[in-house]
């Protein structure tokens, strides 16, 4: 199993912008890695995912433009960029990681995930 630790999370005022990272251990793999989110009351979202081998990028149009994915220098690391943040992006974030190139947001095909880091915007 890969063990995934987000980290990056806080509050902050609309307008403003976060820094979010995953770090994975224990394994790796060519496969996708991505960000869900979930916001108090509402289901559990897709925002961006990334290729590891290509470093091809996927953004939900709801965050198109805001949002970046990124893979880090340190390998089996992606991180999240946030600008431009809103209220409504308040949430609790995860990392996950998946075994294929075409997970995109397909939760069934993540099998690890990190604990979430909480991210605020008032």
């Amino acid at each position: 199993h890969v063990q995934l630790v987000e980290s990056g999370g806080g509050s902050v005022p609309a307008g403003g912008s976060l820094n979010l990272s995953c770090a994975a251990s224990g394994a790796t793999w060519d496969g996708s890695m991505a960000w869900f989110r979930q916001a108090p009351g509402k289901e559990r979202e897709g925002v961006a995912a990334i290729t590891t081998a290509d470093e091809s990028t996927y953004h939900a149009d709801s965050v198109q433009g805001r949002f970046t994915i990124s893979q880090g220098v340190a390998a089996n690391t992606v991180h999240l960029r946030i600008d431009s943040l809103r209220p409504e992006d308040t949430a609790i974030y995860y990392c996950a990681a998946s075994p294929y190139t075409t997970a995109k947001f397909r939760e069934a095909d993540f099998g690890d995930w990190g604990q979430g880091t909480q991210v605020t915007v008032s």
